[in-house]
């Protein structure tokens, strides 16, 4: 890991030695009352990023006055529509000059998941607010330095998990609490997402001349793509199957349900100990990362799994597997039922018979019969049809609420959440990088006496035969079990386990010891 580094050029002018100072003057306005608009800026928006514009673009009380993104064909894509809208937006390809401009208050990110922590620790040093979409963090070292960058410089941070602002699981899992159904006895997250081969390429590619490739890189190695999918081109989103980049559906559509998994356990920090298997199978491209995957955190209260699954029901069909009902969700095991949380924002409870307790919401796809048990009035769940674009626009809505009011312990996804959340992925990610392939035999034997890891093996395996695949042949890796002090967020005893809690920074995009 590199040294701590001197401040950027956006930090020349700016008094950091205490939070009030650091605070803008626009900012600082509106934490004593004033009605002026919050200005704000997206950085990275070819992809996610565009609903961030648009939650901005139609928000009472803010201005949308700068785009950044690193591929002048995007940036200059961007500003001509915001025109089109009577929206003058200035536009940055690098973030620090950006930073250093002075003309806005708060950033919202959305760029690959290595330029994360660091644009967003950047962003507070600088003195502004910031909304950081998930994962917060591409390892978990740094992840703890945006907790900490947060802390000290007493700015407001939302973590793009956009779930923690949806009534209906709010109130499921307070319900839950009382133990309605006594107490819990796991936690399973789904991500059955289809994700197709991205193709397989001779050698290294040529980046397009509209991307500043140093930029782009940041953090990471600079070495060329090695990756040309059809659909997404050389650069653009597969970036999430590379190591370098991304941390595979784990930890991009996945951390959405690791984080709602999470709250049903009431776990407020890293797992003690860590097993993962996986493989990636069906196809052979350039991708690195796992498509078929299960994965215990073994918390002494109760067990947190989680599946991955890239390929479909079976060969030659799209359609994904369902557990419970759910493909992509939750499913928390109580003593006398279930809660099953299909998407972002609504949950059936079911006794152990499957007949339906209480409905939050609408949840799709589950069981649609009366409810013996029916939510109160005053408990009730707002019932909007759960579609993710009506519930992030509340999302967005409290991180501008928590810039005008100065309030961090409004926000309903804060940063420490955002990063214990991410780091379940990143250690879970870590065992099944430092595994060795297994026998079916021998994957069985290490599960032996844990019903519910053998029971994601073998509906693993069962999936992976309708995809002919055989495991026999096509061998899963079984990760390496790790052990954790989550006090201190590092491994017992396995240094290179340690060394992957992080990575080397490449300067100057480098994530500083000393924040």
């Amino acid at each position: 890991m590199k040294q701590n580094i001197n401040r950027r050029s956006f930090l020349k002018n700016t008094a950091l030695a205490g939070a009030a100072l650091s605070l803008p003057a626009r900012v600082r306005a509106a934490a004593e009352g004033s009605n002026s608009d919050i200005r704000i800026a997206v950085v990275g928006f070819h992809g996610r990023g565009q609903s961030h514009i648009s939650a901005y673009s139609n928000m009472k009380g803010v201005r949308l006055v700068a785009l950044c993104d690193v591929d002048s064909s995007v940036l200059e894509k961007g500003v001509k529509q915001l025109q089109q809208k009577n929206i003058e937006a200035k536009p940055f390809r690098d973030i620090r000059k950006l930073l250093d401009s002075g003309e806005v208050d708060a950033i919202s990110i959305a760029t690959p998941n290595h330029w994360h922590s660091l644009a967003a620790i950047w962003g507070i040093q600088a003195g502004k607010d910031v909304y950081v979409e998930k994962p917060v963090s591409h390892n978990v070292w740094e992840g703890r330095q945006l907790v900490k960058a947060t802390d000290k410089y007493q700015r407001i941070v939302q973590m793009g998990v956009q779930s923690r602002s949806a009534k209906g699981l709010a109130d499921v899992i307070g319900w839950m609490k009382t133990e309605p159904l006594g107490k819990l006895q796991y936690v399973r997250g789904l991500c059955y997402k289809r994700r197709a081969s991205i193709g397989l390429v001779s050698g290294d590619q040529q980046v397009p001349d509209t991307i500043d490739y140093d930029l782009w890189s940041g953090p990471a190695p600079l070495v060329p793509p090695h990756r040309n999918d059809p659909k997404y081109g050389i650069i653009h989103y597969d970036w999430h199957w590379i190591w370098n980049y991304g941390n595979g559906d784990l930890g991009n559509q996945g951390i959405h349900q690791m984080d709602i998994a999470r709250r049903f356990t009431g776990e407020a920090a890293l797992s003690p100990k860590i097993i993962s298997v996986g493989g990636r199978l069906g196809y052979k491209d350039d991708g690195e990362t796992p498509n078929s995957m299960f994965l215990v955190h073994d918390y002494e209260k109760a067990p947190l799994i989680f599946e991955v699954r890239g390929l479909p029901q079976k060969k030659g069909v799209e359609i994904m597997d369902k557990y419970r009902g759910a493909s992509v969700g939750v499913v928390a095991q109580y003593e006398h039922g279930y809660v099953v949380a299909p998407d972002y924002s609504n949950a059936a409870v079911y006794d152990n018979d499957d007949k339906l307790v209480r409905k939050y919401g609408n949840p799709p796809g589950l069981k649609d019969v009366v409810e013996s048990n029916p939510i109160p009035e005053s408990e009730k769940a707002n019932k909007g049809d759960g579609k993710f674009s009506d519930k992030e626009e509340s999302h967005f809505a409290n991180f501008i609420s928590c810039v005008r009011s100065r309030k961090s312990a409004d926000l309903n996804a804060k940063i420490i959440d955002g990063h214990i959340s991410s780091g379940l992925c990143h250690t879970a990610n870590i065992s099944y990088r430092l595994g060795k392939t297994a026998t079916p035999d021998e994957l069985r034997e290490k599960f032996k006496g844990n019903k519910e890891a053998l029971d994601s093996l073998e509906r693993l395996a069962t999936h992976l035969k309708a995809n002919d695949v055989d495991i026999n042949v096509d061998k899963l890796t079984l990760g390496e079990f790790l052990k954790m002090d989550p006090t201190t967020e590092r491994f017992i005893d396995n240094p290179a386990a340690d060394k992957m809690l992080t990575r080397e920074y490449r300067a100057p995009y480098v994530v500083p010891e000393k924040v």
